[in-house]
């Protein structure tokens, strides 16, 4: 496949690398004058699971090909699109008289429903999923990292010719993919678990320092059993975790995080303590749908003067 990514993110990055490492051209798209501000590499520092454990750690200066524009009459046959939630309508709009006849794949975090959000871009060339990877840039370099499994879901009753050439493009890299029938609840779980995380980065002024601190690390226990009824007030099936999270001891969460998640000598650990995004638009989403259904939430709304 010949891939276009969506902007120069950490996520984004990493997937580019696995795919071209497969043997797909993969090509970026940025906006104008971030060409000469990137240049033309990126150093990798990166865990990939997908490797024996002795062989994990890549480093590598890898060189990039950028574009400060998309044509409408290109050859691309995947528009990768991994951006902040903030931006995904401004990315859709950009997006909608460019996409030519490739499939958009939609990987990202989202609270309302993407398939509004995407609107401008025709439905059937647009598939879901969400990554398994975290990090972030440091200059140059990108920290971070690939688990194995991606996630890929629809909101169709069946998977179309477009889910199922991805599914084959991730499967073809060497990712385990594991696919959801009712995509919107995914989603709406794994920005909740998200956006409990986030109320603690707000409190402790870094991602680092939020999984560093076992207070904190508890905290989003309490703070997921706060956002467990907006769940259910949106509609949304709780997952696993989400059941959990729902009745376990908040105290008990922040050993078990601690222990087995986020140890400093973990690789969730290291991907996070990477991870420079600036924090708030997830929290002040989920506080609004708190107050549309007439639901406390004071832990949510404690942090929100920290939001700029």
């Amino acid at each position: 496949m010949k891939i276009l990514i969506f902007g120069r993110g950490a996520i984004g990055t990493q997937y580019a690398w696995a795919l071209e490492q497969a043997g797909h051209t993969v090509e970026f798209y940025v906006r104008e004058g971030r060409k000469a501000e990137y240049g033309s590499y990126v150093d990798l520092e990166i865990w990939d699971a997908r490797r024996s454990k002795k062989d994990r750690l890549v480093k590598e200066k890898w060189p990039i090909v950028m574009h400060e524009e998309i044509a409408e009459n290109h050859d691309y046959d995947l528009i990768f699109l991994s951006v902040n939630p903030e931006q995904v309508a401004i990315a859709a709009k950009y997006l909608a008289p460019r996409v030519g006849k490739a499939t958009v794949l939609f990987f990202c975090n989202f609270w309302t429903d993407p398939q509004v959000a995407l609107q401008p871009i025709p439905p059937n060339q647009i598939v879901y999923g969400f990554p398994n990877a975290g990090g972030g840039f440091e200059g140059s370099k990108v920290y971070g990292g690939l688990y194995k499994a991606v996630n890929l879901g629809t909101f169709e009753s069946d998977f179309s010719k477009r889910d199922l050439e991805v599914q084959a493009l991730f499967a073809g890299a060497g990712f385990k993919i594991k696919t959801s029938k009712d995509f919107q609840s995914w989603l709406w779980n794994h920005f909740a678990f998200n956006t409990a995380m986030e109320v603690e980065v707000l409190k402790s002024g870094s991602f680092k320092e939020a999984v560093s601190s076992s207070a904190s690390l508890a905290g989003i226990g309490s703070n997921m059993k706060e956002i467990v009824p907006i769940l259910k007030a949106k509609g949304s099936k709780l997952d696993v975790l989400s059941q959990i999270l729902k009745v376990l001891p908040s105290k008990l969460v922040g050993f078990f995080l601690s222990k087995l998640v986020f140890s400093p000598k973990s690789v969730s650990y290291a991907l996070v303590a990477h991870n420079h995004y600036k924090v708030g638009y997830a929290v002040s989403e989920v506080i609004a749908e708190a107050r549309k259904y007439d639901i406390r939430a004071p832990r949510l709304d404690a942090v929100e003067r920290f939001i700029k």
